[in-house]
This record gives C-alpha cells, structure tokens and sequence, in this order.
C-alpha cells in the first residue's frame, strides 16, 4: 500500500494524463464510452425488458412510437418495434454483442499482428518478404471485402445447422483476420529500428535468445502504435460487424447486434416505424464517434512531436 499512493500520484501527473484532463473532447468521449461499456455489461440488470423472452412480450404494445410522440407510452422510451420488443431494450443487448465482437477480434488481430510484425522484423529474410507480400495483397482490397470473403469461407465449412450458434465466432475471426496488417506492418517498421541499436547487440553478446530479446526488449518498445491503433480499430471493428450483420451475414435475428437492428428496422423505415432504425443507428454513430475521438487524442498525445 506504501508503494501504491506513489504511483498513483506519479500517474495523476503524468504528460498523458495531464492532456487528458486538458482535453474536453478526450474527456466526454470517455465518459461517454464508459457510460455505453457499463450499459452494455450490465443490460441484462438495467433493461426495462428482455427483448428475447417471448414471455415478456405483448404483440399490443407493438409498434409504439417514443414515449415523447402522440401515442407513446412511458413504460417503452423509445418505443417498440413490430415484434413489440422495446427498442431501449433491444439496443442495450445488441450493443452488449456490438462490443463482444469488437473488443474480440481487435484482441485477435493485435496478437496476430504484433507476433508476425516482431517476426518480421527481427528475422527479416524469406519470413519477412512472405509476411509482407501478403499484406500487400490484403491491403489491396477493401477491409469489407475481405471480411466478406473470410466470412463466405467460415460459413461455408460449417454445415448449416451450426451456422447460427457459431454466428459470433466467424464475425470475430472475420474482422480479426481482415486487420491484423496494419498492427504487423506497424511492429514490423519499429522493430527494423529497434534491432539495430546497441541494447539488442549487449543483449546478442550476453547470449539472449531470439524469443526473449523480441519479448522482453523489443516489444515494450513498439507497444505505443500498437495501443493507438487498437483503440482506433475498435470502432471500425464495430462498424464493420454492424455492415456485416446489416448485409445479413453477420448475427441472426434471434441474437441482435446494433447492425441486425437496423438491419430489421430499415425494412419498416418507409411505413412510418421511424424510431425502430433511428435509435439503433444514433447509438453506433454515437459509440464510433466516441471511441475514434478518444483515438485521436492517444494519437495525439503518445506523439512528442505534436506536444
């Protein structure tokens, strides 16, 4: 405890923090974030209702407008959709698989990168000229493409009757497999210059192997990129699962995402049920606005140059 008070003053006053606490924009996108993130982890607690408990459910609450408009109802804020599933509801579960995938294949790929990225650039050779080929020919094509294209692929092996129950794992795979470049064409730079400087050849002459210098030496060296980009990642991952189940090969119906409903929302768009599509696209606007503005400040703040 005598340790802790220490650090945690140091951490206060450190150069990040202090362009935190500084920045107004980096400050309400992470309250607004973590007002969505414990919405998200605790909606089974906070939502008025369990969208997918046919129990819960009254097909004369259907098609409710927002508690505000003529007709409404206070027990249903944001109204209800044709199924009368609350919409309030149903977005905080969706946002709770919007993140899932999010945070999943962000993980993934960031392993996956910074691995063959240290790899890369350490070894060098036929490894690297390979890794980097096969970035190049990912880096080609549009991310979604590609997603879509993994995604064909995961889908196609399975059969049919295990598709829906493994809808979550392909969409993280998916998305994980589709970003892992920019992590590994990232390491790989940083490490290219850290392998050349006099530590890594003390450490070389004391007998080090391989593995523990790219571990112990190189990699706390690379990981400021790596942080800035996942964060950034983050809301694109989001947003391509939300194209992905909007195109219709992402999560089923009976397990939501923020993509499925307005998915399901936009096909009653044009019969007056404004509110079962709007709400659900305003929260992931609302949550990739957050995360990339939050992005954009560790972006800026871990950059000395732009001080």
């Amino acid at each position: 405890m005598s340790n802790f008070m220490p650090m945690l003053y140091a951490f206060w006053d450190s150069d990040i923090t202090y362009s935190f606490r500084k920045s107004r924009v980096a400050v309400i996108s992470a309250l607004v974030l973590l007002a969505m993130f414990l919405t998200a982890i605790f909606a089974p607690s906070l939502a008025p209702q369990n969208p997918f408990d046919i129990a819960e459910l009254d097909l004369f609450d259907s098609e409710l407008p927002p508690a505000w408009v003529e007709g409404g109802s206070t027990a249903y804020l944001l109204g209800t959709d044709t199924q009368a599933r609350d919409v309030l509801s149903s977005i905080m579960h969706g946002m709770r698989i919007s993140l899932l995938v999010g945070f999943a294949s962000v993980i993934l790929a960031a392993v996956m990168g910074v691995t063959l990225g240290l790899l890369g650039g350490f070894l060098g050779g036929i490894v690297d000229a390979v890794l980097m080929r096969i970035a190049d020919v990912l880096l080609s094509f549009p991310p979604i493409l590609v997603a879509l294209l993994i995604n064909g692929i995961l889908r196609g092996a399975l059969p049919s009757s295990a598709q829906a129950e493994s809808a979550l794992i392909v969409l993280i795979l998916s998305i994980g497999l589709t970003n892992w470049v920019q992590y590994a064409r990232t390491v790989r730079g940083s490490t290219m210059v850290e392998r050349r400087k006099e530590y890594i050849e003390a450490a070389r002459t004391l007998g080090t192997g391989k593995v523990a210098i790219m571990m112990k030496h190189i990699l706390p060296n690379v990981l400021g990129p790596v942080l800035v980009i996942a964060t950034i990642n983050l809301g694109m991952a989001v947003l391509t699962e939300a194209t992905l189940s909007f195109l219709g090969v992402g999560m089923p119906p009976t397990q939501p995402s923020l993509g499925t409903l307005i998915q399901i929302g936009n096909e009653f768009l044009f019969s007056g049920i404004w509110w079962v599509v709007v709400f659900p696209a305003a929260a992931l606007a609302i949550l990739v606005l957050a995360v990339n503005l939050l992005g954009d400040w560790l972006r800026d703040a871990l950059n000395p140059k732009l001080r």
